[in-house]
C-alpha cells in the first residue's frame, strides 16, 4: 500500500501525487527545516538565561525577579528538549519504517516547543521589563509583545486555515 500511488481522486484532495512514504518524508524534511530556525533561537535565548545568574547583579534582584528568573530557566529548558525531542525521536526509530507516526510525533513535540517557546518569550521579556523599567509599564509592554506574538505564531495560521473552508482539503491529512 505504501508504494502504491494515490489515485485520482485522493491525489485531487491530497494536491500530490505522492506515496505515504514519500509524503512521510517530505513532512519531515519540511519539520526539520522548521526545527533548524526553531532551535537555533532557543540554544541562543537558553544560553543567554543560563549566563544571567553568574553575572554581579543577579543577587541584588528582589526575590520575586529571582523567581521569573527561575521559571524562566525551566521554561527554556522545557522548550530546548520539546524542540530536540523529534530529533532524538527520528534517531531511536530510524529504520524501523514507522516514518509516518514519527513525523506526527515530532509535529506534536514541535507545536508544544512552539507553545513553551511563546512562554520562555514572554516570561523572559517580563523579567527584563522589570529590571529595566523598574516596574513601570512592565506589564502592559509584555503584554502587548505577548499578544502581538500570539496573533503572528496562532492566529493568523488559524485564519487562514478558517478562511480556507476547506477548499484545498488537508495535504497532510492530519
Amino acid at each position: 500500500m505504501d508504494n502504491v500511488r494515490v489515485d485520482e481522486n485522493e491525489e485531487a484532495h491530497k494536491g500530490r501525487d505522492e506515496t505515504a512514504k514519500e509524503r512521510a518524508d517530505r513532512r519531515w524534511t519540511e519539520l526539520l527545516q522548521e526545527l533548524r530556525v526553531a532551535q537555533t533561537g532557543v540554544q541562543i535565548l537558553f544560553g543567554f538565561l543560563l549566563a544571567v545568574v553568574f553575572q554581579p547583579r543577579f543577587a541584588t534582584l528582589a526575590d520575586s525577579d529571582k523567581t521569573i528568573y527561575v521559571v524562566t530557566v525551566l521554561l527554556g529548558s522545557a522548550t530546548a528538549a520539546a524542540l530536540i525531542g523529534p530529533v532524538c525521536h527520528h534517531r531511536l526509530l530510524t529504520g524501523r519504517n514507522l516514518k509516518p507516526e514519527t513525523v506526527v510525533w515530532a509535529s506534536r513535540l514541535t507545536l508544544l516547543g512552539l507553545v513553551l517557546l511563546f512562554c520562555t518569550m514572554c516570561s523572559a521579556l517580563l523579567l527584563i521589563m522589570r529590571v529595566a523599567l523598574h516596574n513601570t509599564l512592565a506589564l502592559w509592554l509584555v503584554g502587548g509583545m505577548a499578544l502581538w506574538s500570539f496573533t503572528c505564531w496562532f492566529v493568523i495560521p488559524v485564519l487562514a486555515v478558517a478562511r480556507s473552508d476547506g477548499r484545498n482539503g488537508n495535504e497532510d491529512g492530519e
